[in-house]
């Protein structure tokens, strides 16, 4: 439930922040990178010839047959909380429910291109409004821990994603001729603008934007505080509920954190950072599973 929910949020993100900020000089937009931070090309291509504005928005906005389009995920979301019903508060159902029967009721005017803003914000608010709700309102058992290592694991992905796909387009033969103000999106793209400039009052580099979303100890959102933050929850769900399973998740987690611990971004963007991201995305996919087993199968 929590990796829908997640995962909803940061689409809208990317599909906002895709509209409003990474218009290049002539004013186009290049939508074709939104389907390759999903990984859907071949999904998305097999239905639609080409990139376009309003092919991509319909297809991760309101499309029911695309597993990774907000409506699908919101969908999943609400089934596993129905699945939950007697373990989540009366509120967490509530505002869920509410929220995947507003997406259903859109009409086709209001994933409009000139909508799209207001559309993602209300998709973004009502993620946040569930975190919010379920901060104040989830029982502290071991559901809760699962939980929030399941929103971090996908937090971490979306991140690396998101990197990976920006940072290669952005970065042409000629930086120079790349606008700042699609480094800022694609840090506003991870909430991370204002975040940036309280460590970086000036200038901004590619080097400096990668190496924030990699490393910083301190931004919610980066890579290296996601795998800390589901390290530590796995240790306190063991050690609070005497389990001895999640040894394999921990192993797993260790060598992460090491890797993190160990490269500088100088290091990473020598070996390369589609490597480096790649690898990223199959550790949490590999941490998600060892969970998986020791617990749940």
């Amino acid at each position: 439930m929590a990796r829908y929910v997640e995962r909803a949020e940061n689409v809208a993100r990317i599909l906002d922040v895709h509209e409003t900020f990474t218009r290049d000089r002539t004013g186009a937009v290049n939508w074709s990178s939104v389907v390759s931070i999903c990984s859907d090309d071949e999904r998305f291509y097999q239905t639609h010839p080409q990139a376009s504005a309003k092919a991509v928005v319909d297809f991760y906005l309101l499309d029911p047959e695309n597993p990774t389009s907000i409506f699908s995920s919101v969908r999943a979301a609400r089934d596993n909380a129905r699945t939950l019903r007697p373990l989540i508060s009366t509120e967490m159902w509530t505002h869920i429910n509410v929220f995947y029967n507003t997406l259903r009721a859109m009409t086709p005017a209001d994933v409009s291109m000139s909508g799209l803003s207001q559309t993602c914000a209300v998709i973004k608010e009502s993620c946040q409004t569930h975190y919010g709700i379920t901060e104040g309102t989830f029982y502290r058992d071991a559901s809760w821990y699962f939980y929030l290592m399941g929103k971090y694991l996908e937090r971490a992905d979306q991140t690396s994603r998101i990197l990976d796909i920006k940072y290669n387009i952005l970065t042409p033969a000629e930086p120079a001729a790349i606008d700042a103000s699609q480094w800022n999106a694609l840090l506003r793209s991870v909430a991370g603008y204002h975040a940036f400039r309280r460590t970086h009052p000036r200038g901004l580099t590619p080097a400096a934007v990668a190496e924030f979303m990699l490393f910083d100890s301190s931004f919610p959102r980066s890579i290296s505080m996601c795998f800390r933050q589901v390290d530590d929850l796995l240790h306190r769900l063991r050690s609070r509920f005497a389990l001895r399973n999640g040894v394999a998740a921990l192993e797993r987690l260790d060598e992460v954190r090491a890797a993190l611990d160990q490269h500088t971004i100088d290091d990473v963007l020598r070996e390369g950072l589609h490597e480096f991201s790649d690898w990223i995305q199959r550790q949490a996919i590999d941490v998600t599973g060892d969970i998986q087993k020791d617990f749940f199968i």
